[in-house]
């Protein structure tokens, strides 16, 4: 036998891989369909939610010592609404569902965002209103939310709060409080009469004035009803008298 017969080995066939079955044109459609038709209206409603919320609980926290009761239910009701938009957009819509740890987490972070969004534009919207409030509220959103959103969306959250970035919004929101302040004391050196006072005017108006007298309402009403003075006595009309009645009288006499 010779040497090429030696080292020569049999090879299998080389064949070629069939390629993978991709799905039609229609399948690729109706999964988009199915997927865009699903996925938009949650996304809208969630958006809706977010901001819904945060405008109630906004509006909550600066009117909140006007009446107590009151504006407690309407931060409430902002509450659910945020934390039901948070489980649409962060657990329904999700692709993968986060464990039970990372889901308390995620909606924990997201109640204390809405809080700290509500302070924050509260207190912008309402600081001529509400200024020596508003000057608190202002930096302290700020702060809480800026932890908030580190918890709910960074992998490494209390890195990232004590980062630099971390540092820059503290320092902003000690300098916004120092300004706030100082600015808040300018306007209480004001006048009176800045600004919508939320029901103030009306209450100011049906205090008594210097005179004595109630609202302007209840003056004109005055002025042009009947006057108070003391009228003088008038003497009462004489009966008529009967015949006869003469006679007795004369006889009296």
């Amino acid at each position: 036998m010779s040497l090429p017969h030696l080292t020569e080995r049999p090879t299998a066939p080389i064949t070629e891989p069939a390629p993978p079955s991709r799905p039609g044109r229609a399948a690729l459609r109706k999964a988009h369909r199915a997927h865009a038709g699903g996925a938009l209206p949650g996304r809208y409603l969630g958006y809706v939610g977010y901001f819904v919320g945060a405008g109630l609980i906004s509006g909550a926290i600066v009117h909140h010592p006007l009446d107590p009761a009151r504006y407690t239910r309407i931060a409430g009701y902002g509450v659910l609404v945020f934390l039901a938009a948070t489980v649409l957009n962060e657990v329904i819509l999700k692709r993968d569902r986060p464990s039970w740890p990372r889901m308390l987490l995620v909606l924990g972070a997201s109640l204390m965002l809405s809080f700290g969004i509500g302070m924050l534009s509260g207190g912008l919207q309402h600081f001529e209103d509400f200024p020596d409030r508003a000057a608190v509220l202002v930096p302290l959103g700020l702060a809480l939310s800026f932890v908030a959103y580190t918890l709910k969306e960074a992998s490494t959250p209390l890195r990232r709060i004590f980062s630099l970035f971390g540092l820059a919004v503290l320092v902003t929101s000690l300098i916004a409080f120092a300004g706030l302040r100082q600015l808040a004391a300018d306007i209480a050196e004001q006048p009176a009469g800045h600004g919508h006072s939320h029901g103030s005017e009306q209450e100011s108006k049906e205090e008594p004035t210097e005179d004595g007298h109630g609202d302007t309402s209840d003056s004109h009403g005055d002025e042009e009803g009947p006057s108070t003075e003391p009228v003088p006595p008038t003497a009462t009309p004489a009966t008529p008298e009967k015949p006869g009645d003469t006679d007795g009288h004369d006889h009296a006499h």
